[in-house]
């Protein structure tokens, strides 16, 4: 079947067809780098690198863009409170500027670990404050901003379509503004396109601002200051990919402000549509409850090394679960999630014990090839219907019990490496590097054994079984003679 995706700016799942042929142009929300990410944060990351996956397996070459929010990410949406960089650093006992590399390069580390596909530009806030201030500047040139004593805001009652995106009330937001709410704002729904650095304070992170972006009506003295979070996103987007995307993907949580302020802010700059096809995930809870810092429950991926979980382990619970259902992490789920993954490479193994069936490829009509070239295209479909994840692992889990308890004989080599290629490629689970053959001095020892056993003699079987379970295999005996898997957790 053709892709199809379900489109937040339509509310319906539809199909996807590029601006350009075979070309996607996407954009992706990427993390603020003050504190490590939790499994909560990383399934979003998951998600998305199925996402260009799925693309790439229709032949899509895809240009994506994944900001890192370095600078400007205030602890609260009404654009006041603390930066959030600027906490960590004080938490830290650092400056934001190593606050920001030391958790931007854990984060793509992470993304190694968790073999995510690099997109292929990420960028960061504080490398873009140049096409920042140029938006800011094309807005403030067409009348979309005004200026208050904390910074340069984006009046949202010029933008008639502001509150479509989310399906906004705000005359409901306006009446329910609380007195002590910022009176010099226009609007409750304005916000910070530029926030100024206030008198007495001295921030890690803070730019001239251009005299030109300032009221000239008002006090036009050297102003220091720093973007507003919503603004990054818009210039790093619009400077790479275009006016106009093909994809942009956030967390739910990102609907009702920071991609409605990116859509009003990039939209009144260009006078065209941003994004094409917006895509939206839902929210992984810890053990039933909302993961938070008091309860203790964000794991991060070292906690799950210590339990003895691997992160392709945890991609495997968050590949569980559809993208726009909310997700439950529980220590249970994971390692049910393990055990799937094991199977798996038990059977990935198994071309390292078979042989190629077939005499001439041209004339398959085995039926077991049959079932393997058959799920390769079941996967795709499964993929194609919106990113169905679950599907595409209940085919998996269907053609691969197929072969439990089978003799190797019975599994066809080549179709099987196919399709644990097409798993890799599309659900990037590492099948194939995970499941190297053994050495030839490991085979010589399977052959030793086996003499042994025709021996009947059940210590050397039982020694050189020992032998293996020492370098992390497992041989299981069955009536077709001895079948050998990598352990857990390798």
């Amino acid at each position: 079947m053709a892709l199809q995706l379900h489109n937040t700016l339509t509310k319906t799942t539809e199909p996807f067809v590029s601006q350009q042929p075979n070309i996607v142009k996407l954009y992706t929300c990427g993390p603020t780098v003050y504190n490590y990410l939790h499994v909560g944060n990383w399934a979003a990351y998951i998600y998305w690198d199925t996402l260009v996956r799925t693309l790439m397996a229709n032949d899509y070459t895809v240009n994506r863009v994944m900001n890192i929010t370095d600078v400007g990410h205030l602890v609260s949406d009404a654009d006041d409170g603390e930066d959030k960089l600027e906490k960590g650093a004080k938490r830290d006992g650092k400056t934001a500027w190593e606050v920001a590399k030391y958790y931007g390069d854990d984060f793509l580390k992470g993304m190694d670990r968790l073999n995510l596909i690099t997109p292929t530009h990420v960028t960061k806030a504080t490398e873009y404050i140049d096409q920042q201030l140029s938006l800011v500047r094309t807005l403030a040139e067409k009348g979309f901003t005004y200026q208050i004593d904390d910074g340069i805001y984006f009046d949202t009652a010029k933008f008639p379509a502001y509150a479509d995106f989310a399906g906004l009330d705000l005359d409901a937001q306006k009446a329910g503004a609380r007195v002590t709410y910022n009176d010099e704002k226009r609007n409750p729904s304005d916000f910070a396109l530029w926030k100024f650095t206030q008198a007495g304070e001295k921030r890690d992170m803070e730019w001239e601002t251009p005299s030109d972006i300032l009221d000239a009506n008002g006090d036009v003295k050297t102003k220091m200051g720093f973007p507003g979070w919503h603004l990054e996103c818009s210039a790093m987007a619009m400077d790479i990919l275009g006016d106009t995307l093909d994809i942009h993907t956030g967390g739910i949580d990102h609907i009702p402000v920071h991609h409605t302020n990116e859509i009003a802010q990039s939209e009144s700059a260009s006078g065209v549509r941003f994004s094409n096809f917006w895509l939206h995930n839902n929210f992984v809870k810890s053990n039933g409850t909302k993961i938070s810092k008091s309860l203790g429950n964000g794991y991060t991926l070292d906690d799950l090394n210590e339990k003895g979980y691997s992160e392709l382990d945890y991609r495997m619970l968050v590949l569980q679960s559809h993208y726009s259902s909310e997700g439950n992490f529980t220590f249970e789920n994971l390692s049910a999630a393990q055990n799937r993954l094991q199977h798996w490479r038990a059977i990935a193994a198994l071309r390292h014990q078979t042989h190629d069936t077939l005499s001439n490829d041209d004339g398959i009509t085995d039926d077991k090839v049959v079932i393997l070239l058959a799920t390769k295209q079941a996967i795709v479909n499964a993929l194609n219907d919106n990113l169905n994840t679950p599907l595409a692992l209940s085919v998996i889990d269907e053609a691969f019990g197929q072969f439990d308890g089978k003799a190797p004989a019975d599994v066809h080599e080549r179709g099987l490496n196919q399709l644990l290629e097409t798993i890799d490629e599309t659900l990037g689970l590492k099948l194939i590097d995970s499941t190297p053959d053994i050495s030839d001095d490991q085979k010589q020892l399977l052959i030793e054994r086996q003499r042994a056993r025709e021996a009947k003699d059940w210590a050397k079987s039982d020694q050189i079984r020992d032998i293996f379970a020492e370098q992390g295999i497992t041989l299981r005996d069955n009536q077709h003679g001895v079948v050998w898997e990598y352990d857990q957790g390798r």
